[in-house]
């Protein structure tokens, strides 16, 4: 498969709408179809991404779930640039980071370019 422009997909525009609403498992829900079609590293990105989501989702109701998935995230998201297709992933990680420090009394943004 060749190279995909994530932010160009309707699953990526679609996503970041609802994470801007905090419905983050629907983002979840969003990305997976595309994520099932990619490959190499926007496959492994989406992969991460669709953790954080869950990340979030998680600690709403369960906080040491919420952790379980940010570390999983972090393992996806390990070998990423800190701005990869746009998205500022150093950034966001921190910001869900916190989300998940302050019991998501702050909703992390979603950091683009």
């Amino acid at each position: 498969m060749q190279k995909v422009h994530l932010l160009g997909t309707q699953e990526y525009v679609e996503a970041l709408n609802l994470w801007k609403q905090g419905l983050f498992w629907e983002v979840h829900e969003a990305l997976e179809p595309l994520w099932l079609r990619l490959s190499g590293p926007e496959r492994e990105f989406t992969h991460g991404i669709i953790l954080l989501a869950a990340a979030l989702h998680k600690a709403q109701t369960n906080p040491r779930g919420g952790w379980r998935n940010f570390e999983k995230a972090l393992r996806h998201l390990g070998k990423t640039p800190a701005v990869y297709q746009g998205i500022q992933v150093e950034l966001l990680i921190e910001e869900v980071h916190q989300a998940l420090q302050d019991r998501l009394q702050s909703r992390p943004g979603f950091p683009l370019l």
